[in-house]
């Protein structure tokens, strides 16, 4: 249920983001989703993948700082008041959400997709599952 997604540090310079995504479609890594949070120098890039380990290996191996930190694939009603549901349930139970963000998925199935960063991974999703919020598997997850 934990996902791996990979992280990648990267300096606000033209073409880096570029040389990201040729590296994963040179290595037949297949993207799922991704956020980036920038400043005025850098940003990090957070990628949902279909193969995180070997993301990382070959990143690292061209020169980019990456790691993986875990979260969470949760899916929730695709209309207005649906994310309310899961965030609800995560306050009520004193979980903090430090980031989160929207991902692919099949639009007429009426649910969306999101990922979430808490810090107990674990304990939020026996929290969400508890309250009948569907959280992702990370092998269908890594599968879209």
């Amino acid at each position: 249920m934990v996902l791996k997604q990979v992280s990648v540090f990267l300096e606000n310079k033209s073409g880096r983001l570029a040389e990201v995504a040729k590296v994963m479609g040179d290595n037949d890594i297949d993207i799922s989703a991704l956020s980036i949070a920038d400043t005025t120098d850098f940003g990090i890039l957070r990628l949902i993948v279909n193969k995180p380990d070997k993301a990382v290996r070959a990143l690292d191996e061209n020169g980019f700082t990456v790691g993986t930190t875990d979260v969470i694939g949760i899916t929730v009603e695709d209309h207005p008041g649906g994310l309310a549901a899961a965030l609800s349930t995560l306050e009520a139970a004193k979980v903090d959400i430090e980031y989160m963000y929207a991902f692919i998925g099949n639009k007429s199935s009426g649910r969306a997709m999101v990922i979430l960063r808490v810090e107990d991974p674990v304990s939020a999703i026996e929290t969400l599952k508890a309250n009948g919020i569907d959280v992702l598997p990370s092998a269908d997850v890594y599968r879209l």
